[in-house]
């Protein structure tokens, strides 16, 4: 495969991994461009595994072996930078020495990963990059099947969300469906049982509700800040809370998708 030694941070060649802190920028260049950054030599092995095909990596000198040994036989354009130049190019510090433009792989039909699913998650409008990583993450490590994201969900293959969730969200099955009450028509459609995590009056106590959960729970969590919305809500079969103490109301969204997660397993 090419080895290409870069000294110019203005190579044209660069252009999947230049200024990768502008997220506008990002935003155009990856859900439009079909394209996702992987962030470390364990994330780029996770999506070579989840069966991503690779465009270019951009990495230091010291990994060199490690990420040809990875790529296998794939003819890959591989660009060896040393520290400060890899700086100039995205800028950042790339301190975990590695980083890949993988093609997206096209989202599968929701129909196709509720019809095997027990425990899905639904993300309506969360807008935070790491929270959604990091529920990804909690997603993984406790057992759900899946992810379901709303439109205007934050992209859970933005860089930030593959990092946060360590690579995670390029194993559990994901992608996105309508709004309500289309979203809603969808999981009734396959016998789940809507849980809305959110504060109400009627809200159930989640230890309770884990007590004799359905075989089939979608468990719904809002964005930041305002929680689920009054029509996820209205569409939910069940509204489920956490107990809290000491005045506080609320966990931050993933805290409370893995305390949600690890009730629903115990059953």
């Amino acid at each position: 495969m090419p080895i290409i030694y870069v000294t110019d941070p203005g190579d044209t060649r660069l252009a999947d991994f230049r200024d990768l802190t502008d997220v506008q920028l990002r935003r155009v260049l990856e859900p439009e461009g079909g394209l996702y950054l992987a962030e470390s030599p364990k994330v780029i092995a996770r999506a070579l595994a989840a069966g991503h095909a690779p465009r270019a990596v951009l990495l230091q000198p010291k990994w060199l072996d490690d990420v040809t040994e990875l790529l296998g036989r794939r003819q890959v354009p591989i660009f060896v930078a040393e520290a400060g130049i890899l700086e100039a190019i995205t800028g950042f510090h790339l301190h975990r020495g590695a980083i890949a433009s993988m093609h997206r792989p096209e989202l599968p039909d929701a129909a196709d990963l509720l019809r095997g699913a027990h425990r899905v998650v639904v993300l309506e409008d969360i807008a935070d990059h790491t929270n959604v990583g990091a529920i990804f993450r909690a997603v993984a490590g406790l057992g759900a099947d899946a992810v379901l994201v709303t439109p205007r969900c934050a992209d859970p293959l933005y860089r930030r969300s593959i990092r946060v969730s360590m690579g995670t969200v390029l194993q559990v099955p994901w992608t996105r469906i309508p709004w309500w009450p289309e979203g809603a028509d969808l999981l009734h459609g396959h016998g789940f049982h809507i849980a809305a995590l959110a504060l109400a009056d009627d809200a159930v106590d989640l230890a309770a509700f884990a007590r004799d959960a359905p075989d089939r729970v979608a468990l719904v969590l809002g964005t930041e800040g305002d929680g689920l919305s009054h029509r996820a809500i209205r569409h939910a079969d069940t509204v489920v809370t956490i107990p809290m103490e000491h005045d506080v109301d609320s966990l931050n969204v993933a805290a409370a998708s893995a305390v949600a997660l690890w009730a629903l397993r115990q059953r």
